[in-house]
């Protein structure tokens, strides 16, 4: 079902380019292309959330002459199922990239993996409870 709701939305690459950050690190990083805008994932931390569940940060960056590593612009994350990094980027949604897909840019093996937007859910289909009349409301004082 959730198949046919998913809409390709960008991909991420592996460039073997090194990005420095605000306090002149060099960082290798992995490339995340969504909806137009460029964003990176520094690998150390990629590999780290595959590994576990800890979150990544989504980063912008910037070429002037060499890659540098901007603001936070998201967060990353294993998914609960463990088949998918989860991508939730602040004001833009979430999306996911599979971690098959995912693994196969990091030993090498593809170039590029991508990445769908997973669907909003609209309001009307969260479950909402509904109190018939024969249950009784208690209420609680603090």
């Amino acid at each position: 079902m959730w198949l046919c709701m998913l809409k390709k939305a960008g991909y991420i690459q592996r460039t073997r380019c090194r990005a420095l950050d605000s306090e002149g690190v060099m960082h290798e990083v992995a490339e995340v292309h969504i909806q137009g805008s460029r964003y990176a994932i520094r690998f150390a931390g990629l590999t780290s959330a595959v590994a576990g569940r800890v979150f990544v940060q989504v980063e912008e960056i910037v070429h002037n002459w060499n890659y540098y590593l901007g603001a936070t612009r998201g967060l990353a994350q294993v998914s609960f199922s463990g088949k998918a990094l989860n991508i939730d980027i602040f004001d833009e949604g979430s999306f996911s990239v599979s971690l098959k897909a995912l693994s196969s840019i990091m030993y090498g093996k593809e170039r590029y993996a991508c990445i769908v937007k997973i669907p909003d859910q609209p309001l009307e289909s969260q479950k909402v409870r509904r109190i018939t009349l024969d249950q009784k409301r208690i209420s609680a004082t603090a």
